[in-house]
């Protein structure tokens, strides 16, 4: 934009007329043994203006040239910017929803776990058969799944974010895969297996 500008001053420059100063200086001498003496040595200095009578509208043409393409790089900035904020504004409302989305799967990892239990329980005592212990641990694993991959999208959500701000992370401040995902209990791989 900054350059498009300058060629807008550039353009206009062009409706005054060029003013030049110019010096020559040499010698000059029929014989080569005069040519370091004084008389030989000429010398002339003096300004130069010119300018152009009539162009046809060229000039005028040329100015709104540079100021459309001045008016473009500063839609195609505007443009950029608000791209930007789009993204940013995105990858921040994907972070907040999956952070809530993983809170209450969370929950829902927590309350198989109790239904495990109790199934293993129940089974255990003879009042319920095998088949609903086996359900159970299959919606366990689901919602473990699930978990898992809400946090895989939560993570690259953020990734998305430090990209949109133009950042970048640091390799050791990234969560190590035990911290995304919570192990099971001894109670719950006993009776998984």
């Amino acid at each position: 934009m900054a350059a498009a500008n300058a060629q807008i001053g550039v353009a206009r420059a062009a409706f005054y007329p060029a003013l030049t100063l110019s010096a020559t200086g040499g010698v000059q001498s029929s014989a080569i043994k005069n040519l370091l003496e004084w008389p030989s040595r000429f010398w002339s200095v003096g300004p130069s203006i010119s300018e152009t009578v009539y162009d046809g509208g060229l000039r005028r043409a040329t100015v709104n040239q540079y100021i459309a393409t001045y008016n473009a790089n500063v839609a195609a900035y505007r443009q950029s910017v608000l791209t930007a904020f789009e993204q940013v504004e995105d990858s921040l409302a994907a972070v907040r929803i999956l952070s809530q989305q993983i809170v209450r799967q969370q929950e829902a990892v927590n309350s198989s776990r109790t239904f495990l239990k109790l199934e293993s329980t129940r089974y255990d005592t003879g009042i319920d058969p095998y088949v609903d212990v086996v359900i159970a641990q299959s919606t366990l694993l689901a919602n473990q799944q699930s978990l898992a991959m809400l946090h895989v999208q939560q993570m690259t959500a953020s990734v998305q974010l430090i990209a949109a701000l133009g950042g970048g992370w640091d390799r050791s401040q990234l969560p190590t895969p035990a911290q995304v995902t919570q192990r099971p209990t001894k109670s719950e791989t006993t009776i998984q297996h």
